[in-house]
Order: structure tokens, then C-alpha cells, then sequence
């Protein structure tokens, strides 16, 4: 399977896992159920999506064997469906039970799908897949439920509140993370000689669109909530999911070479 096909599909789990998390994180007694049967169908566009890319590389590579993570996307695109359906009965406990195990499938199957890198030790792949999902998904579902403003303008603005501040905490967990395996990557490196502008380039591209700019971004925000202006604020949002997804998915792209992820 090429490695690009395997750091998208990578990324599709990681961010419907973090949305679904977001979501559930979101109270239900405050936000319409319409944001959440609305946002499950478009997850489960995304593990469709991750499904047929999955189907299409086994096509491609003439492997008669199904990847255990296609069986995953497929079930997270039907529990995603499924819950939709419930939330369109507003039966938000179960609602939120749906929601919580598309969670739990699009962290299995970044767990089942393999990553490009055999180095990097198994329990600094979880971390790094966790705390990377956390912060795409905060960071979408923010933007997201910002916007759900728009149709119901009269909703109370404490879970989107409530989302920046995650996405703040988040972020600050993805930069330990990340910090630490540049840290140990970079010594290595330079240990071995092999550290070049191009990988410092890529580093300083990674933290200033994925990690610096989203807290800033997010402290911006949560100003422009104080007005209250939940439009702006859906704008400013819009630019860190821009951010957010460039900054991951070089993360992705240089952690697939590497010993430590990044």
C-alpha cells in the first residue's frame, strides 16, 4: 500500500475520532440534537470515504485478504449512521452512547491500520495518535458548532466555551507530545549527522501551523467570545482547522521515516 494511502486513511481516523470525542464532550441538554445527527452523517461520509480508500489499495496491490481496519471504517460508518437515526428521535442518552463508539472504532482502527513507520514503539504511536486526533477534532468541532450558531443564534455559547478551552488543553498535550519525540528525533539525528535544513524546515512548519497558530488562534477566540461575536468567531476557527490539518498531516508525513513521532 503507498504510503500516502496509508497516512490519509491514518488521518481520517484520527480526526473522526476526535470529532466523535468533541461531540461527546458536547452537552446535549443545551446544543440542539440537530448538530449532532447533522455531524454523525458527515463522519460517517468520512469512514465511508476511509472505506473505499482501503478497498481501493487492496484493489490496486491484488491481495485477496480484507484489512482488518476496512471492516472498522465500515462498522464506524454504520454505528455513525445508526446514531444519526437516534439522535433524530432526540433519544440523546443513547445518542450519546452511538457517539461515543465511533470514538471507539476510529481509534481501533487506527490501531488495526499500519502506520508507515515500524520504528516508532507502540505505546508512542497510541499517545501520539490519541493527542493528535484530540486536537483535530476540538479544533473541527469547534469550528462546526460555531457555526451552528447561525441556526440557532439564540443557543447558550458555554459549549462552545467549553470546546475552546478543551482544544487549548489539547493542543498544549499534543505539544509535550510532539516536543518530545522532535526532541529525541532531532538528537538522534544530529548524533548521526543527518539532520538537514529540509527537516528543520519541515519541523518549524509543523509547530507554527499545527500547534503555535491553533493556540493563538484559540485564546483569539475565546476574546472574540467575550463580545459576544460567534460569526468572527467561526472564522477565526476556520483558519485553525486550516492550520490544524496541515500541521497533522506533516506531522504524519515526517513521523513515517522517523523513530519518534513528531
Amino acid at each position: 500500500m503507498p504510503s500516502l494511502w496509508l497516512i490519509l486513511v491514518e488521518f481520517l481516523f484520527r480526526l473522526t475520532f476526535g470529532v466523535a470525542v468533541s461531540m461527546g464532550l458536547t452537552p446535549s441538554k443545551v446544543v440542539t440534537s440537530g448538530f449532532f445527527r447533522v455531524h454523525l452523517w458527515v463522519l460517517m461520509g468520512v469512514m465511508t470515504f476511509a472505506s473505499l480508500a482501503l478497498w481501493g489499495t487492496r484493489q490496486t496491490n491484488g491481495t485477496a485478504s480484507w484489512p482488518a481496519s476496512l471492516w472498522v471504517a465500515i462498522a464506524a460508518a454504520l454505528v455513525s449512521y445508526v446514531g444519526a437515526v437516534i439522535w433524530m428521535y432526540e433519544v440523546s442518552l443513547v445518542g450519546k452512547f452511538a457517539t461515543w463508539a465511533v470514538a471507539g472504532l476510529a481509534m481501533l482502527g487506527c490501531q488495526l491500520h499500519p502506520f508507515p513507520s515500524a520504528q516508532i514503539p507502540s505505546v508512542w504511536l497510541l499517545v501520539d495518535r490519541i493527542t493528535s486526533g484530540l486536537v483535530l477534532g476540538s479544533i473541527t468541532t469547534s469550528m462546526l458548532l460555531g457555526h451552528w450558531y447561525l441556526n440557532t443564534p439564540t443557543m447558550k455559547l458555554q459549549p462552545l466555551r467549553r470546546l475552546i478551552a478543551c482544544m487549548a488543553i489539547f493542543v498544549a498535550c499534543r505539544m509535550v507530545v510532539s516536543g518530545s519525540g522532535a526532541w529525541l528525533e532531532g538528537t538522534q539525528l544530529a548524533a548521526a549527522d543527518a539532520l538537514t535544513q529540509q527537516w528543520l524546515l519541515f519541523l518549524t512548519l509543523r509547530w507554527l501551523a499545527g500547534l503555535v497558530s491553533p493556540l493563538g488562534l484559540a485564546w483569539m477566540t475565546w476574546l472574540t467570545l467575550r463580545i459576544p461575536n460567534t460569526q468572527s468567531a467561526t472564522g477565526i476557527l476556520y483558519a485553525a482547522v486550516i492550520l490544524a490539518f496541515i500541521g497533522e498531516l506533516t506531522a504524519q508525513l515526517m513521523s513515517a521515516s522517523a523513530t519518534y513521532p513528531l
